[in-house]
């Protein structure tokens, strides 16, 4: 297995003649059967995760289908997919704009809507489910490169069987984001830097805190460009550094624009909805409520998973993880950490985190080689606990996802 310390840093060597494919390279392009392995272990998992809520759904009374496809924060895109941006709603916690939904999500339900049949919870529940797959593909590709066919197969296993996971079956923006940030990164990694800016561009456009892709690609192109301190670096990387920040940038000012507020708009309408970046203020001041007072299992739910967020943050760093993943954790982690509000949500929020897993799913290879039935064990209570919780916040849990 190849440990993250012998990887060489991103290059570009070679990415100027693309055009000469060696036939190892065109052997490499089919897809391995790890991968299949991967992406047969993931679709097993959120099937599963997807059986177990519809049996507590029925049993409660609901329809699973309006719980996959229309619940809380999916309510606003498929508003914005029909109908555009516009909507403002008020109540007691505050003047919530649509203007808060980053826009591909929405755009991609409403042009399936237009070219197909499709009604528009259908479109939304496949735009995310293919996202899903994509991502999980792309996950497996990253840790294929960087640490063997093994420890790939169950990084995605173990990303498709977290407490939050049961989000990647629904119609939500997490999918579409993690999809273009493990291709952006894989791109990164392997020199393609018109797509690994694309890409970003792309995540970027899809959630708040897509930006954590262009940051992590910025971060790789000034690594390549310090390695090589300046001399002869190809005009493809400068171009995929110029594109990364496009997406997340484009939006912000767009709205600030409409807003008549070209820099502060955006974060006016985030503010409005209780949500602003306090340096984690808010959350230590809501983790000391919940240690003082008690609360439901959400939210001790999320303060643990923040907590293990954190810890496998440093070890990622201890691990000496390329710097694209790195900065990409990072990113995310100090974006859900440090901002206020919706403390429930941050478990999701860090949902795209996958490279948080990696220092865990070398250790779960390492068990699985030495004591297989302790791995076996470690995965079922894993498995258990995603599904079962999965469907708790779904069904019954009365806060936002």
């Amino acid at each position: 297995m190849t440990h993250a310390s012998t990887i060489p840093a991103p290059s570009v060597r070679g990415t100027d003649n693309r055009d000469r494919v060696r036939p190892a390279e065109r052997r490499q392009r089919r897809v391995p059967a790890s991968a299949l392995t991967a992406l047969g272990l993931f679709v097993a998992a959120r099937l599963c995760g997807g059986l177990v809520l519809v049996v507590v759904a029925r049993a409660a009374g609901k329809r699973p289908l309006l719980l996959f496809g229309r619940s809380w924060d999916s309510v606003w895109y498929l508003h914005i997919a029909t109908h555009g941006y516009g909507l403002t709603q008020h109540t007691r916690h505050g003047i919530h704009s649509d203007l808060a939904f980053f826009p591909l999500y929405p755009a991609l339900i409403r042009a399936l809507t237009t070219l197909g049949p499709l009604d528009r919870i259908t479109a939304g529940l496949l735009v995310s489910w293919t996202a899903a797959a994509v991502a999980a593909y792309g996950i497996h590709q990253l840790g294929l490169r960087l640490y063997g066919p093994a420890v790939a197969i169950v990084l995605v296993a173990l990303w498709g069987l977290l407490p939050h996971s049961v989000v990647l079956s629904m119609a939500y923006t997490e999918p579409l984001l993690t999809a273009f940030a493990a291709w952006s990164l894989y791109s990164a990694l392997t020199g393609r830097w018109i797509w690994a800016g694309t890409l970003a561009a792309l995540a970027g456009l899809s959630r708040p805190n897509g930006f954590a892709v262009a940051a992590a690609v910025l971060a790789a192109a000034a690594q390549e460009v310090w390695l090589r301190r300046g001399r002869g670096v190809s005009h493809r990387l400068w171009m995929g550094a110029a594109l990364a920040p496009l997406g997340w940038a484009g939006y912000v000012l767009w709205v600030g624009h409409r807003r008549h507020d070209l820099f502060g708009g955006y974060f006016t309408v985030q503010r409005l909805w209780g949500s602003r970046f306090d340096f984690g203020q808010g959350s230590l001041r809501f983790a000391e409520h919940m240690m003082l007072h008690g609360s439901r299992v959400l939210f001790p739910m999320a303060l643990a998973i923040a907590a293990v967020s954190a810890v496998l943050f440093a070890l990622l760093l201890a691990d000496r993880a390329p710097l694209p993943l790195v900065v990409y954790s990072g990113v995310l982690l100090v974006v859900a950490l440090g901002g206020s509000g919706f403390f429930e949500c941050k478990p999701r929020f860090l949902l795209p985190a996958f490279p948080l897993l990696i220092v865990v799913a070398r250790a779960l290879v390492r068990t699985a080689r030495a004591r297989p039935w302790h791995a076996t064990v470690v995965a079922s209570a894993l498995a258990g606990l995603s599904f079962i919780y999965g469907a708790y916040v779904v069904v019954l849990a009365r806060s936002p996802l």
